[in-house]
């Protein structure tokens, strides 16, 4: 008993390890959401990704039919390791945002780049990450930055696409010119802030 009451004070006086930060959401459209999964999930502090679709007022979406839909990455993420701010920085610089008819050979509204904020300074940091990243390139963005609707989880076999299907992934990537032209777009900024470029 005597034991038991010297360790239950001894863990009371140990030094508590600090909790993780609760996990933050963030929505952006980015093109195909194959490709937005594949650069987010290297992000550090990118804890999960989930493709769907958002942004329209379409019921029940499904890929054959989620017209005036977007398709969109749901990113949870630990604030403690990427703020929201950095994280929006991070987005912006692996899309091409000056292109309001779709993203690379992805083309319609569907395609379409978008930031949808969940709350107030979601927004707010939205809105200022575009306007920065507008006087960085010298020219109006496309990217819409707007609240955060309804989202719709895609099917399953769209999920992890690029670890699933990777030959398949990897040459639609190239054969679409996604890096390339965001290379063009970002020069040294392109893709900063992912591992793997």
């Amino acid at each position: 008993m005597i034991a038991r009451a010297a360790l239950a004070l001894s863990l009371l006086a140990s030094p508590v390890a600090a909790l993780p930060a609760s996990a933050e959401t963030a929505i952006f459209a980015g093109g195909c959401f194959w490709c937005v999964e594949s650069d987010m999930d290297q992000v550090p502090g990118v804890t999960e990704t989930i493709s769907g679709y958002s942004g329209g007022t379409l019921k029940n979406p499904t890929y054959q039919n989620h017209e005036g839909h977007r398709e969109v990455l749901k990113v949870e993420f630990d604030p403690g390791k990427i703020s929201y701010p950095d994280l929006v920085t991070i987005f912006l610089r692996t899309i091409d945002p000056t292109d309001g008819g779709g993203q690379f050979c992805d083309r319609g509204h569907a395609y379409t780049t978008a930031i949808y904020a969940i709350g107030d300074a979601q927004l707010a940091t939205a809105q200022k990450a575009k306007a920065d990243a507008e006087a960085q390139l010298g020219q109006k963005l496309e990217t819409e930055v707007a609240p955060a609707g309804e989202f719709t989880t895609a099917e399953d076999y769209h999920q992890n696409y690029y670890k699933v299907n990777p030959a398949r992934y990897k040459y639609y990537r190239f054969a679409c010119g996604r890096n390339d032209r965001v290379k063009q777009v970002w020069g040294a900024d392109a893709f900063k802030g992912i591992p793997s470029h």
